[in-house]
């Protein structure tokens, strides 16, 4: 079975962005090893416009073939005139709103979210890249298998949460941690059931 890996830019203090969702202060930390760790261990959470710029747009997906992300984060690429920003991968965009799909190739979910991730888990293939934002992650809590936390050397006081949700305990374990010189930190966790 498939897993569903949330991985995600987070402060310090857990948010993954500004109040209005705003993460690009993080760009500033995508350099030297940490760079090198991005591109050559997971090119495939890099969009593709992204993978351009590195040069490593031909890379293979090494652990995830198909990325589901939240209607705000797809409108990001659609307000750059790009439809396809994760081309590299099978995509699909959780939206209530949108009536159907800027690009033939993009899947618009706008039933069942769970029921939709619990087909595609069972599908055969690489992972599921959860992109977000906060309110997806929220709805899909209970599926999410991994947290892939690269954790940025700021602290910004209030923001974006993880996971727009209510309280509610979830165990995981760390299964790695690695540091990189300019001080961002990427943790992996696999929840415990």
């Amino acid at each position: 079975m498939r897993k569903l890996s949330y991985c995600v830019a987070v402060s310090i203090d857990g948010f993954i962005g500004g109040p209005d969702g705003d993460a690009v202060f993080f760009n500033r930390f995508v350099h030297g090893d940490f760079l090198d760790h991005l591109t050559g261990e997971t090119p495939e959470i890099l969009p593709t416009a992204a993978r351009r710029h590195f040069g490593v747009d031909e890379a293979p997906n090494r652990r995830f073939d198909t990325i589901i992300q939240g209607r705000r984060s797809y409108d990001l690429a659609l307000e750059a005139g790009i439809t396809r920003p994760y081309a590299h991968l099978r995509e699909l965009v959780a939206s209530r709103s949108l009536t159907g799909s800027p690009d033939p190739r993009v899947e618009i979910v706008s039933g069942d979210l769970v029921a939709r991730v619990a087909e595609l888990k069972r599908e055969d293939g690489l992972g599921i890249y959860l992109c977000g934002g906060a309110n997806l992650a929220g709805q899909l809590r209970d599926e999410v298998d991994e947290l892939v936390l690269k954790t940025y050397p700021v602290v910004l006081g209030s923001g974006m949460p993880m996971f727009d949700s209510g309280f509610q305990v979830d165990d995981f374990a760390l299964d790695s941690l690695r540091a990189f010189d300019n001080g961002v930190v990427v943790r992996t966790y696999r929840r415990e059931r």
